[in-house]
């Protein structure tokens, strides 16, 4: 008894043989991440060549009309008014002219006229240029040509004048047009299939 007892620790200090397992919890098992399935995005389509190829010819009479129109309002010499014209570089300058001076006919005219010169740029120009359909582009576009018609009236054509509320009003008017009428111009005329994306 002595002898076994005097074994025992020995026995219960030696390691485990190799063949034997060790008892080990089990990992825990992570699940699945659930993926959801993509969303249906119902397509639209552009309109098909038939009908497109008209609309923009129609639209680009319209645009070449248009820029025969604005030449002659903003591009012909007005000799009486030379004595009253004067360039405008500051912002809002002469709104509160139009506004403090001038008769309510006369603000409206010019107020709403310049308002009116703009609105084609954003009716035709995203029917015509598909790739500049965004409001940025359409703003931008309509900026550059009214601020190069003012520049010209300024350097060039006697009794008229460079002012920067012209290019802000017709700019507005840009706006409303796209607003309007010409963001479901384009979308119909140049619709695009819409891409489904995947997280």
């Amino acid at each position: 008894m002595a002898r076994t007892a005097l074994r025992l620790p020995t026995v219960l200090r030696t390691p485990l043989r190799r063949g034997r397992l060790e008892k080990t919890e089990p990992a825990p098992v992570e699940p699945e991440p659930v993926t959801e399935p993509a969303p249906v995005v119902a397509e639209r389509r552009p309109l098909p060549l038939p009908i497109r190829l008209p609309i923009m010819l129609l639209a680009f009479v319209f645009m070449v009309a248009f820029a025969i129109a604005l030449a002659r309002i903003t591009l012909e010499p007005s000799p009486a008014s030379e004595a009253l014209t004067h360039s405008n570089m500051r912002p809002g300058n002469s709104l509160k002219a139009y506004f403090e001076y001038g008769t309510v006919r006369d603000t409206l005219k010019q107020i709403g006229g310049n308002v009116l010169l703009g609105v084609p740029f954003g009716v035709l120009v995203p029917v015509l240029a598909p790739r500049a359909r965004g409001v940025f582009q359409v703003l931008f576009l309509t900026a550059l040509v009214m601020l190069m018609v003012e520049l010209t009236q300024g350097a060039l054509i006697t009794g008229r004048a460079f002012d920067i509320d012209d290019v802000i009003l017709n700019t507005t008017g840009a706006l409303l047009g796209w607003l309007l009428l010409g963001r479901r111009l384009g979308r119909a005329v140049h619709a695009r299939r819409p891409k489904v994306v995947e997280d």
